[in-house]
């Protein structure tokens, strides 16, 4: 029980077999009061309320672009006492795709999504974090942030600006006790990840079992994790065990070859 007694915000919870559920679990199980979020939506929040329920936390509709819904949501948050650990799970691949059928509007989306939600959120648990001296953000970040790819323009370019966010917040409020990291996840087998293979073996015109080998050559274990393993790494971050670690971009890839 290495996070008793503390408070975590997760986003991005509501997909059943995502890496926002395994980490709210994993928090919890270690003892964290665990707040879950998904955008407003009856079937997300359907799974948010029974996740929640599941492990003893709370449920909250959370768009992360809402700046009034991220208000609301560090409300719910102080009145439970506040937020220790925040991770900025929530994401989108909208715009992924070649790179001159993107539109500005994909961009748009995208950058909100992945890059000014998690910017927002920090923002708004930071003086709470700052008067307690002592805070976690963990970021989501990306392979796709270390490295570049074909047909990932707009997500590729958000998840490089996280990994600066991140760093950024490091630096500026490390001397307040505050870490923040991001976790990069390669390919990892979440509902997500299957979407992404099937869109990406109809493009290409392939089997999608040829598309997984295709995809996954790139890979030394040859194969997705699981959102257990991103969820331990978070875990790590936030807990004890991660003190004096800051600023860092954390592949979590199995060995994966970043590209350019």
């Amino acid at each position: 029980m290495i996070l008793k007694g503390k408070r975590a915000l997760v986003t991005g919870c509501a997909a059943p077999n995502g890496i926002g559920r395994a980490t709210a679990k994993a928090l919890a199980r270690e003892g964290a009061f665990v707040i879950v979020t998904d955008r407003p939506g009856e079937d997300r929040m359907e799974a948010v309320e029974a996740l929640a329920c599941e492990i003893g936390g709370a449920g909250h509709a959370l768009d992360v672009t809402n700046p009034q819904d991220i208000r609301n949501a560090v409300a719910l948050a102080q009145s439970h006492g506040g937020v220790d650990i925040l991770v900025n799970n929530a994401g989108t691949v909208q715009g992924a795709g070649p790179f001159l059928d993107a539109s500005p509007e994909d961009w748009e989306a995208s950058f909100r999504v992945n890059l000014l939600g998690p910017m927002m959120l920090a923002q708004a648990v930071i003086p709470g974090m700052i008067a307690a001296g002592d805070g976690r953000i963990i970021n989501m970040g990306s392979i796709g942030g270390l490295g570049g790819r074909p047909a990932f323009g707009a997500y590729s370019a958000m998840k490089h600006g996280l990994t600066g966010l991140t760093k950024t917040i490091a630096a500026e409020f490390g001397p307040q006790g505050i870490r923040c990291n991001s976790v990069c996840p390669g390919y990892i087998a979440t509902d997500m990840h299957a979407a992404s293979n099937v869109r990406l073996a109809e493009a290409q015109g392939v089997p999608l079992d040829e598309m997984k080998r295709q995809r996954y050559e790139a890979v030394s274990l040859r194969d997705a994790g699981t959102p257990e393993d991103i969820a331990e790494a978070v875990l790590y971050l936030a807990g004890p065990q991660g003190a004096y670690v800051t600023g860092i971009n954390l592949p979590v890839a199995g060995g994966i070859q970043l590209g350019l």
